[in-house]
């Protein structure tokens, strides 16, 4: 690191030393047509906006002419106040201040004589504009979606809460990319204790660089080993309003159009934005079809192979001969054939994904349809099983927040019914429960809403209650459990 002198060639030359070997970072040096004003700018190619350096810096001063022969911080305040064009600027002496503005996408302008430099915004360059969130599609609802700059982001928050009480502020993470991060919340809503923890998590965060929130996410999460979301994520603006509006914190981290939002409960996996556009007895419906889907994913081949392998006298007579007249000449078990046929939809899943849009789908379809045919004419596997595989897949779908998990506890269900049939299913939906029960996010319980059944805990559950009878805030707002009249009670 330098120091800084009143001497520009001085400056520039120290500034030329520590940003060598780094071409994108211009200097470009100029002088007030009386040629009385020496001074050159210093910002990085493709981050700063160079019609705002050209227009608002360069030309204003090089017209300048210093009639009242200004002299030190008389004629830097001068400049500041009278010459440039630029909605802000700062003036400071501290050199890791000037360097990280510079990295940033502001322009340094130092003045021959002064001590110091003028930090200006011209932040631009090619940037994503607001569009229609890719992974949270609704039928009815905004079509706006965050993008990766963070004061894009916030001003999308702002623009539907305005409000005094929403705060936000900035924070600056890993050593390297200096990323910066923003909390937000209302602050006669949520509770400090939450605020604070949030703020001493981000605090304790020591990492070179974060690329995205998924970093932050896996720093403050209380359960860092579990399978379940314990921090909630979106690119919907209006989402992120209605958890503030809730009593949540929400962490906007610059260069992703995703937000994260604590604290986060077990319910919230199958809500949507959209239950609280539509009428109430639909969105209800969705939710419990949701929640049947979760029990769909996880259970379905678990159960088919304790019924098939240990428990044939529960299954009717006439099914029992057709699961196995299409078994015959199948040689692998069951358990087997379950095994590899989830296996080979994660895969063709996996490709779907990220193979461009038009040939992830051809894959998909082409996947499923000849290998399941091919499959079950060559008597690799049965057709029951690919049916099963198919319900199991597609019901996953209908609870994205909630994927990751499925995956997992699907394969966990299918191997301790294997083992012990249906007691061994028991056992393991006994464990899960028990677990979900004992953890926490951000000091709240996980499953949140399930400990005490009440007219006000299922207002807003598996069930969406009319807008008019949703009159109190979530019961962990402790400091603010006061009714809200016929306001909405927010979004999840």
């Amino acid at each position: 690191m330098f120091n800084l002198s009143s001497q520009l060639k001085e400056n520039l030359s120290q500034l030329k030393e520590l940003f060598l070997k780094d071409d994108v970072i211009k200097f470009r040096a100029f002088n007030s047509k009386d040629s009385k004003l020496r001074c050159a700018i210093v910002f990085t190619d493709g981050l700063s906006d160079r019609r705002i350096i050209n227009e608002n810096i360069i030309k204003p001063i090089v017209n300048f002419i210093n009639d009242n022969s200004l002299q030190g911080d008389e004629l830097c305040s001068y400049i500041k106040n009278n010459i440039i064009l630029c909605d802000q600027i700062e003036e400071t002496t501290d050199v890791d201040i000037i360097t990280k503005s510079i990295m940033y996408g502001k322009t340094a302008l130092f003045i021959d004589g002064v001590f110091g430099a003028i930090i200006l915004n011209t932040k631009g360059g090619s940037e994503r504009s607001v569009s229609i969130p890719l992974s949270e599609n609704v039928v009815r609802g905004p079509r706006e979606g965050f993008t990766e700059n963070i004061i894009v982001n916030i001003g999308l928050i702002k623009k539907r809460i305005q409000d005094s009480n929403l705060k936000v502020e900035f924070k600056e993470i890993g050593r390297r990319t200096k990323t910066k991060v923003c909390i937000t919340y209302i602050q006669d809503i949520a509770p400090d204790e939450i605020v604070n923890e949030v703020k001493k998590r981000l605090e304790d965060i020591d990492i070179d660089g974060v690329l995205e929130s998924g970093y932050i996410e896996e720093f403050i999460r209380d359960e860092p080993l579990s399978i379940f979301k314990t921090v909630g994520s979106t690119e919907r603006p209006d989402v992120a309003a209605g958890k503030l509006l809730e009593g949540r914190v929400v962490i906007i981290c610059d260069g992703t159009p995703f937000v994260l939002s604590l604290p986060y409960l077990f319910i919230e996996l199958f809500q949507a934005s959209e239950d609280y556009y539509n009428n109430y007895v639909f969105s209800s419906l969705n939710r419990i079809l949701r929640l049947f889907c979760f029990i769909l994913a996880t259970s379905t081949p678990a159960v088919y192979v304790s019924l098939v392998s240990y428990h044939q006298e529960m299954i009717p007579t006439s099914l029992f001969m057709s699961i196995a007249s299409s078994r015959e000449g199948v040689p692998f078990p069951t358990i087997l054939e379950a095994i590899v046929m989830l296996m080979i939809f994660e895969i063709l899943r996996e490709a779907g994904t990220r193979l461009p849009k038009q040939i992830g789908q051809a894959i998909s379809i082409v996947g499923a349809l000849v290998l399941g045919e091919a499959a079950v004419s060559a008597k690799f596997i049965s057709a029951p099983i690919v049916i099963i595989v198919a319900l199991t897949g597609i019901s996953g779908f209908a609870i994205p927040q909630a994927l990751e998990a499925v995956r997992v506890l699907r394969f966990t269900f299918l191997v301790a019914s294997f083992m012990l049939g249906l007691y061994g299913y028991i056992f393991v939906v006994i464990g899960l429960f028990t677990y979900l029960m004992s953890i926490k996010s951000f000091g709240i319980n996980y499953m949140e809403y399930v400990d005490m059944i009440s007219k006000e805990n299922l207002q807003d559950t598996a069930f969406r209650a009319p807008h008019w009878l949703m009159k109190y805030r979530p019961k962990y707002i402790v400091k603010n459990r006061v009714r809200m009249g016929k306001r909405r009670k927010g979004l999840h």
